[in-house]
């Protein structure tokens, strides 16, 4: 019962928010601050969540084989490669010093 109460929650709060997106007025929306706002969160945002999956362990710093794997794919972004390679590159780093046993 607890899971679908939980479910019930976050629709109404998905809704909510969705709402209040078209409620604001227009104008507010086209300041510079919102504007820029709007451009730079999400990057952050994936930064932070990047950083936080491959640095951490619960609540412990760790430096594995993902952070390995985040290197690759940050050289292979540097050499301007495609996204697929780039994933690729990141993909057999990581398995390649898990199986090295790191």
């Amino acid at each position: 019962m607890n899971i679908w109460l939980a479910i019930g929650l976050t629709v109404v709060g998905c809704y909510a928010v969705k709402l209040a997106g078209l409620l604001v007025p227009a104008g507010v929306l086209e300041r510079p601050l919102v504007r820029r706002l709007a451009a730079l969160l999400p990057v952050a945002l994936l930064a932070a969540l990047t950083a936080q999956q491959a640095f951490a362990d619960g609540r412990a710093l760790v430096l594995d084989a993902r952070a390995a794997g985040l290197a690759a794919a940050a050289v292979a972004l540097l050499l301007r490669a495609p996204f697929l390679l780039v994933v690729a590159a990141a993909v057999l780093v990581t398995a390649g010093v898990r199986a090295l046993g790191g």
